[in-house]
């Protein structure tokens, strides 16, 4: 059941993520008195739409994304005309959708079409989408980082180690039976009496105002003998403690390992998770770092997606937890944090960053200067106005407006491979999703 409410929960949040992206398009095309016809949200058929002055406002049946219709987005050739003398294919694609284009132009309308507005005013409303985007991402993160915080351990106990982690035993465990494995002992903790909710006030004579100072201290007196001090229902308990040395795996900043192994200090002490608040100037630094490694992820893309294929969909291996993902595999997510055994803080603060996370990521995929993305629309616009201004320094004539429509064929198959990536991802994202374990 909660598996189903976060699933809800999380469409919920993507349809509006993507019925704000549109709005920050639809908002400054309305104020600088571009028509716009149609405000949408997913595509395929129409499920519900209600006009509302010049624009009609609905929803779609497939909630993968959105759109605005705005006239007049093509100009029309430098002769004037809606078609060309040229019949070949590219050029039957461009007049057809050239004269889709003048035939939304009524009466009345010659001065409320895309093309004609200045060029910043074009670069306003395509940059308006992704902008909404961004600003969800810092809303999201700041509510994460200054109204939730981030978890650090706790210098309270929350669980114990059974045994001494050994090469051929790394995870400590015990056997069936309750004993250690061979060559192995009980954990230092355990034979301490060290007890779970146990809050670690000092080791070896050094006060611990952190876990990080403590774990360095254990780590750097492998079979010290030494006095352990705890705060206990309020009381202050002194334990002996002798520390034991464990060869151990060496993990990176992520969580994975390295391969490396190092032998150092080890009690057994496993700690708490505590929600520590961040000051607002952390957010810039948080959000920079995300962008810089999603930046790498958005380069990396077709390389992931080869992997996807041909690695996972078609070799059978496991999915690596960086690969691609859709809006359905990120919505599958929603409903596993629901469902996972967290606190109601953790589970709330992880869901909002993977929103956020998904939010940024959304603002820099649609600032490529391709088309159809939104940065396609913003590079033409861009070259437009320095044509126009090199053209003024010559003292040429007006170039007039760029002929977007000769990109169409790009756009199309940017469109196409997009498609196909989202196909294929989806797929991937039912029948080897990734998870949250």
């Amino acid at each position: 059941m909660l598996e189903v409410i976060g699933i809800v929960l999380f469409a919920i949040l993507i349809g509006a993520s993507i019925a704000l992206h549109e709005v920050g398009h639809l908002l400054p095309a309305k104020r600088f008195g571009v028509k716009v016809t149609d405000y949408m949200i997913g595509f395929g058929p129409t499920i519900w739409s209600r006009q509302r002055g010049d624009t009609r406002y609905g929803l779609k049946a497939l909630p993968l994304g959105g759109y605005i219709r705005m006239i007049g987005m093509l100009p029309p050739a430098r002769d004037g005309r809606t078609r060309s003398m040229s019949t070949g294919r590219f050029a039957t694609m461009i007049n057809d959708a050239r004269r889709q284009s003048n035939d939304e132009i009524g009466p009345g309308d010659e001065n409320r079409v895309f093309y004609r507005l200045p060029v910043r005013k074009r670069v306003v409303i395509m940059l308006g989408g992704p902008t909404m985007n961004l600003l969800l991402a810092i809303v999201l993160f700041t509510a994460v980082l200054v109204g939730i915080g981030l978890p650090q351990a706790s210098t309270s106990i929350q669980a114990i180690g059974t045994c001494v982690p050994t090469s051929s035993s790394p995870s400590g465990a015990a056997l069936p039976s309750g004993q250690c494995p061979t060559g192995s002992s009980a954990a230092p903790a355990v034979v301490a009496g060290i007890k779970v909710d146990d809050i670690v006030l000092s080791i070896g004579g050094v006060d611990v105002t952190d876990w990080t100072a403590a774990t360095d201290w254990i780590r750097a007196h492998p079979g010290a003998a030494t006095t352990i001090t705890v705060q206990r229902d309020g009381q202050v308990v002194d334990l002996a403690l002798t520390i034991a040395s464990a060869t151990r795996p060496v993990f990176d900043d992520q969580g994975a390992p390295t391969g490396q192994v190092i032998t150092a200090g080890y009690v057994g002490l496993i700690p708490g998770v505590e929600w520590v608040r961040q000051p607002l100037s952390s957010v810039p630094a948080y959000m920079w770092d995300l962008t810089r490694k999603s930046v790498v992820a958005l380069v990396s893309l077709p390389v992931r997606l080869y992997e996807l294929v041909t690695q996972t969909l078609i070799g059978g291996g496991q999915r690596a937890a960086d690969s691609p993902v859709s809006v359905v595999g990120v919505t599958r997510l929603g409903g596993d944090i629901a469902a996972t055994d967290q606190p109601l803080v953790a589970k709330v603060a992880t869901f909002l960053g993977l929103a956020a996370s998904l939010n940024l990521f959304l603002f820099l995929f649609n600032l490529l200067p391709i088309l159809p993305l939104d940065g396609g629309h913003v590079a033409g616009a861009l070259y437009e106005g320095v044509r126009r201004r090199v053209s003024r320094w010559r003292g040429a004539p007006d170039p007039g407006p760029v002929d977007m429509a000769r990109l169409l064929p790009v756009a199309y198959v940017v469109a196409g491979v997009l498609l196909m990536m989202g196909v294929v991802v989806i797929w991937a994202d039912l029948v080897k999703p990734i998870s949250l374990g």
